[in-house]
């Protein structure tokens, strides 16, 4: 499986990007071994994921989601924990 994901760096900027291992990826970054932009800004936390069966499909969700703007991708964040926190209820 292939991720898209966006997480909250320390001073509040999000960082998105796109990975085949979720959590292996957000430890890396944590680790300061990630992208240059999280290094600077730890720790960052995972605020929003999506699923692909491809490389390519994350890739260019990814893209997509770098084009929104702030309040936009707020309101994704928003929709997209909203969503899990109902779903964890459901269990």
């Amino acid at each position: 499986m292939n991720y898209t994901y966006i997480v909250k760096c320390s001073d509040g900027t999000f960082y998105t990007g796109w990975t085949n291992c979720l959590e292996k990826r957000i430890a890396c970054h944590n680790a300061g071994k990630g992208a240059k932009y999280t290094k600077v800004r730890l720790p960052v936390e995972l605020v929003y994921y999506e699923e692909f069966p491809t490389k390519q499909e994350a890739m260019s969700r990814e893209a997509g989601i770098k084009k929104l703007s702030r309040s936009k991708k707020t309101a994704l964040i928003e929709q997209f924990q909203m969503w899990e926190k109902s779903e964890k209820q459901s269990l």
